[in-house]
């Protein structure tokens, strides 16, 4: 009994926000498991420029969900009770789908519908994901330590589920891990029943919503976190087609080199190109960038009581900056692998001060539905940062120059306009 003499309610076995985190790390783990059952299947084994078409025409679909259901889906699936859970069961039973089609197109063409398909799929759970958050923790000042401890279990699982499709690959088959991947998605689809129904946004956003979200400090580190988020997608792209493309033929131009591709070809030492990176090469880039995430994750919150949110945002500019240099001057994997590390950190560290900085300038905003449309943008960045390594077959140095050269032109931008009057937030102007 309570004090005020009313029956005590029994505690439930797990809260909403615990059971989004069981659905979050099987889904992140399953992820990591098909995303090794491709890099054994022709996936990475056709030659570049055949798929480069192919691959940018499937990028441009990506884009399509998030530009239809964020102007106009969105605010009816927000007002809906269920209706991001029901986005959340639909991307996780439509990948569970999708992979049992991989079992047996690994080999196929078949294979790039289908990963583009789980691709779209993946960004539109992140999306539901992120507008659900807010609706399943306590109390606002929870929010971003519930972010936190997302991105959190998002990097350690997916480093697990590596390491379970790397050994299912290598022992058995590609098609082993997509089998396992079809497990995987079947329980994250099971744990999404559990989820409550509840509405993401039950109005329509009133104007003081929108003049805070619309303060310049928000705007600004928006765009801060668009150029990470694009620069993900340039990095994830381009290292994917540097690891699986090998070089063209033999460089004759140094002195001696055409004498000796003669001696290796009556030797019968293949010279005219390396059909591909060895694929522990690809292992090493995914774990350093699994590792630095993880890394963001736990430093984020630290930063976060000794800085404010615009100074880690202008600090993660200043990581992807000074790691994009560092790797183009590098080259090879140790260049890759600080690319993709820097990128990594960057993003997982910036994307947190982002959503606190929300919650600090906007606290009179839904969340749910802020947070939601923050994320289809930046899911929309990062496609767009994609496109430039499959159009264009752009070597990783100069791709880890181009990083370094937007990261720098977002951070001169960010310093400058810090220094112009703020916008007037909500409460100045009441």
């Amino acid at each position: 009994m309570s004090d005020q003499g009313e029956p005590d309610r029994p505690v439930p076995a797990y809260s909403p926000f615990q059971r989004l985190a069981r659905v979050h790390a099987a889904a992140t783990a399953t992820d990591a498991v098909i995303a090794v059952a491709l890099a054994g299947s022709i996936f990475f084994s056709i030659s570049p420029d055949a798929a480069r078409n192919r691959i940018a025409l499937y990028l441009a679909l990506t884009m399509a969900p998030f530009a239809v259901v964020t102007p106009l889906i969105g605010p009816v699936i927000d007002r809906m009770p269920g209706g991001r859970r029901a986005m959340i069961l639909v991307t996780n039973l439509g990948r569970l789908v999708v992979a049992l089609l991989m079992i047996r197109h690994l080999d196929t063409l078949w294979l790039f519908p289908e990963a583009f398909a789980l691709l779209v799929l993946q960004k539109s759970y992140a999306v539901a994901k992120s507008a659900v958050v807010p609706r399943y923790v306590p109390t606002e000042s929870n929010l971003v330590q519930a972010n936190s401890r997302l991105a959190l279990i998002s990097a350690v699982m997916s480093l697990v589920g590596a390491g379970i499709g790397a050994a299912l690959a290598f022992l058995g088959s590609p098609a082993l891990a997509a089998a396992a991947a079809t497990i995987g998605y079947l329980v994250a689809t099971a744990i999404t029943f559990q989820l409550p129904r509840i509405p993401v946004a039950r109005t329509r956003p009133t104007s003081t919503e929108r003049t805070a979200l619309r303060a310049s400090a928000i705007l600004l580190s928006a765009s801060a976190m668009a150029v990470m988020r694009g620069a993900v997608g340039f990095v994830t792209f381009l290292l994917a087609f540097a690891l699986r493309g090998g070089e063209e033929g033999l460089d004759v131009s140094a002195p001696g080199a055409a004498a000796g591709g003669a001696v290796a070809s009556e030797r019968g030492v293949d010279i005219v190109g390396d059909p591909g990176a060895p694929f522990w090469h690809y292992a090493v880039v995914v774990a350093v960038a699994g590792l630095a995430a993880f890394t963001g994750v736990q430093i984020a919150p630290i930063l976060r009581r000794r800085l404010v949110e615009e100074m880690i945002l202008l600090g993660s500019l200043a990581v992807a900056l000074s790691t994009a240099l560092l790797a183009a001057m590098t080259g090879g994997l140790m260049g890759m692998a600080l690319l993709s590390g820097g990128v990594a950190i960057s993003a997982a560290v910036g994307k947190l001060a982002f959503d606190s900085l929300v919650q600090r300038d906007a606290p009179d905003a839904n969340h749910g539905r802020s947070f939601s449309r923050f994320e289809a943008r930046f899911q929309i960045a990062w496609v767009v940062g994609a496109f430039a390594p499959v159009v264009l077959p752009i070597p990783a140095r100069l791709g880890s120059g181009l990083v370094a050269l937007v990261a720098a032109a977002a951070l001169i931008f960010f310093i400058l306009s810090r220094r112009r009057p703020a916008t007037p937030g909500p409460r100045e102007l009441g």
